[in-house]
């Protein structure tokens, strides 16, 4: 009996083959076996993309139990993770000291963070995962940090200021072009096999000399491709605006809930993709509340407040839902 494939089949087919990584390879074949019909004519190519994930996974568990022996797995915790990267001494780790409680070493010397660190960045009532890592041209751990920045949420590319800023970005771009990473920014064409990722310039030590002629180029340059923000981590200037835009940056959005009849409770927020809708909300806390919803009320992004909404509305930053089942 024929197969009798459709075409999405081998356009996932296409992806497999493109894949470098496990990772990459285990999500085509799965999506392989979704697509391909199970009838007789099948059951021979199924049992060789099930044979092949099983390869791939194993691969996959030798990559991650590496990665965690050499310190360059970080569990993600909070709102979303983000990757401080950059050359040697532009302050990454002077920036995650001055907005978590992690205690990185610093020291003026390259080259002082040799794995990753992570730490807790509190925005209003959001926590954030922030991860100093060792800095680009750091060749002992190209691969094993390249994986890791695969994964983050955002990539916050540290600049120092009171060196010239051009060089310094592209430096970083080229390092993360060479490790397939590229930036999520709706303007580039994505390269095949890429990992694109949301990217942040962060425009460190603004009080040093020279730093405002710096900032103004590099906002000529990148404004139109990256959020950035200007601070000084060691003296504190504009680090509300860095965890503004890093919050911004993820592309999330916090929604409280509330019972009939009781107060919300604006202490934790749910933490939600934007544009995510009514639906993925209730979704998000249980499938027996999706699978039961009647309707919702909302106060914050309807035309009114409490108004009565759909499982397809699009829920806003600072919402309150009351689902009713």
């Amino acid at each position: 009996m024929p197969a009798n494939l459709p075409p999405q089949y081998f356009e996932a087919e296409k992806r497999y083959r493109a894949a470098r990584e496990p990772e990459e390879k285990i999500a085509a074949l799965e999506e392989m076996l979704a697509i391909m019909p199970h009838h007789k004519g099948t059951d021979k190519l199924h049992a060789v993309l099930r044979q092949r994930i099983a390869k791939f996974s194993q691969e996959a568990e030798r990559k991650f139990a590496t990665a965690r022996r050499a310190g360059f797995y970080i569990k993600r915790e909070g709102a979303g993770q983000v990757m401080l990267v950059g050359l040697a001494n532009t302050g990454k780790s002077q920036l995650l000291a001055a907005v978590t409680e992690a205690i990185p070493e610093i020291a003026e010397y390259p080259f002082t963070t040799k794995t990753l660190i992570p730490g807790m960045m509190k925005f209003e009532d959001v926590q954030i995962q922030l991860v100093d890592t060792p800095p680009i041209g750091h060749k002992e751990v190209k691969v094993l940090l390249a994986n890791t920045l695969r994964n983050a949420d955002l990539i916050a590319i540290v600049i120092d200021l009171s060196r010239e800023p051009i060089s310094q970005v592209e430096s970083t771009l080229q390092w993360l072009r060479e490790a397939r990473i590229e930036p999520l920014d709706g303007n580039t064409q994505i390269t095949p096999g890429s990992y694109p990722r949301r990217m942040l310039l962060v425009g460190n030590k603004n009080d040093l000399a020279g730093s405002n002629e710096n900032w103004e180029r590099l906002r000529s340059q990148y404004a139109h491709l990256f959020p950035l923000v200007s601070i000084s981590a060691r003296e504190g200037r504009g680090l509300e605006e860095f965890k503004r835009a890093v919050y911004q940056g993820l592309n999330i959005i916090r929604v409280y809930t509330k019972t009939p009849g009781s107060k919300a409770d604006l202490t934790d927020p749910m933490i939600l993709k934007k544009g995510s809708t009514v639906g993925e909300a209730a979704e998000s806390l249980h499938k027996d509340f999706y699978q039961n919803l009647k309707y919702a009320v909302v106060w914050g992004s309807g035309k009114y407040d409490g108004q009565r909404v759909s499982k397809g509305h699009i829920l806003q930053d600072g919402d309150i839902v009351e689902f009713h089942i």
